[in-house]
């Protein structure tokens, strides 16, 4: 009886409020401030970005509770990021995400980073540290679909050169280990692993000294966006374009133009538009309690292989991408 009462009289009240015209706001949501650290200027970060900034505007709109910096280091170096790393932390951050240049070495620093501060690795990833989560390719996987491009592309074999643009990052670690795995029992012999330390200078200088001392080399294989146009521009520079076969990742517009000119057999592309879109909305809704999809602790993103086949397509597909965001991202 007494209960009835009750939810009569609080019936009672919300009416005369409805009458009244008042209604009950809803609390104010949480501003939030996310950084993402990426680990260079590339274009391929520029696409990140772009994913980034789409995912403020869910729907078209503009969310105003969250504020996101973008930030990557102008030299190419694990100081440098932890450099941007603690001037955000100094500014006051909820959420940061980072692709770790050298994930041992900075293992831990990110360890030190505050726990009230989400920490998340997009891109390539530091799984030692306390990251509550990875996001990007699967590196591995990736690796082997580069390995399967290979023997494609040699069916009787050969010998093969790997470049990267530094040996210390986990992706690059990854892809290495799915490409051994993918050629394992197959006629394809990796002679070596160069490192260009994030230079293009230098990963330019490491292919044409490849194909001076092997020159019966058959493939090579460059395993970073910036990478893979040194290793074109090598081969057309030592006669060789078009008959020793490279294998690139990522969509540089180099990269693609090789691939349309038959220099380049092909590449795999990652999502660096998912990546961004993905990680900035995780982590938003993550904080907000909305979520807890980061609590898998990785969440991939598809990679696709890129040939002259499925070059044209691709390029409108992804065109098509970009533009309907840009369109979307404008004030």
């Amino acid at each position: 009886m007494l209960l009835t009462l009750a939810l009569g009289f609080l019936a009672l009240l919300q009416g005369c409020d409805n009458q009244s015209g008042k209604t009950t706001a809803a609390p104010p949501q949480k501003k939030i401030r996310l950084a993402f650290i990426a680990n260079n200027e590339g274009p391929y970060w520029s696409i990140v970005r772009l994913g980034c900034d789409t995912a403020k505007r869910p729907g078209g709109n503009l969310d105003a509770n969250l504020d996101l910096v973008f930030r990557s280091p102008h030299d190419r170096t694990a100081a440098g990021q932890q450099e941007i790393v603690t001037e955000l932390i100094a500014q006051g951050v909820d959420g940061i995400a980072i692709s770790p240049i050298d994930a041992e070495k900075q293992t831990e620093f990110l360890n030190s980073i505050p726990t009230n501060i989400l920490l998340v690795c997009a891109d390539s990833d530091a799984p030692k540290s306390r990251r509550i989560c990875y996001i990007g390719t699967d590196n591995i996987a990736a690796g082997t679909q580069a390995a399967d491009l290979l023997k494609t592309a040699l069916p009787q074999g050969g010998k093969v050169v790997l470049f990267v643009g530094s040996a210390a990052s986990q992706n690059v670690r990854e892809r290495i280990e799915g490409i051994k795995q993918g050629l394992a029992g197959s006629n394809l012999q990796i002679m070596e692993i160069q490192a260009a330390d994030g230079s293009s200078p230098a990963a330019l200088k490491n292919a044409q000294e490849a194909l001076a001392k092997y020159p019966d080399l058959a493939g090579m294989v460059a395993l970073n966006n910036f990478v893979g146009p040194a290793v074109l521009q090598a081969t057309r520079g030592a006669g060789k374009a078009g008959q020793v076969k490279i294998v690139c990742f990522d969509e540089d517009n180099d990269i693609l133009a090789g691939i349309a000119a038959g220099d380049i057999y092909g590449s795999i592309v990652q999502s660096p538009f998912k990546i961004g879109v993905r990680t900035v909305s995780e982590m938003a809704s993550h904080l907000r309690g909305e979520t807890n999809q980061l609590a898998t602790g990785k969440l991939f993103t598809p990679s696709q292989v890129v040939t002259k086949d499925n070059l044209a397509s691709f390029q409108m597909r992804f065109k098509a991408t970009l533009a309907a965001s840009q369109e979307g991202t404008k004030e």
